[in-house]
């Protein structure tokens, strides 16, 4: 199971989605992790936030002291990109 801990200055992951699909594929934690990537390159290259992140198998941490508007927006699309209606 992925746990995430939001804060109002950082994003903490840990764990593992656990759904192995055919060939020891996990499909979920693939998405999620191929999201988390894309959030923490956004941040460092279309914004100018600076942010400090930690990242290893099955961990990830994201800190910030403070998110421009730019940077909340690269946020709320990681936040829609995980969403399941």
């Amino acid at each position: 199971m992925i746990t995430i801990k939001i804060t109002d200055r950082s994003i903490q992951m840990n764990g593992h989605a656990g759904r192995n699909g055919p060939n020891g594929v996990d499909r979920v934690c693939a998405a999620v992790s191929a999201l988390t990537c894309n959030l923490i390159n956004s941040l460092k290259d279309l914004s100018n936030d600076r942010i400090r992140e930690d990242t290893g198998s099955g961990m990830t941490i994201i800190e910030w002291e403070k998110l421009s508007d730019g940077g909340k927006l690269l946020m709320d699309s990681w936040f829609l990109g995980g969403y399941r209606y």
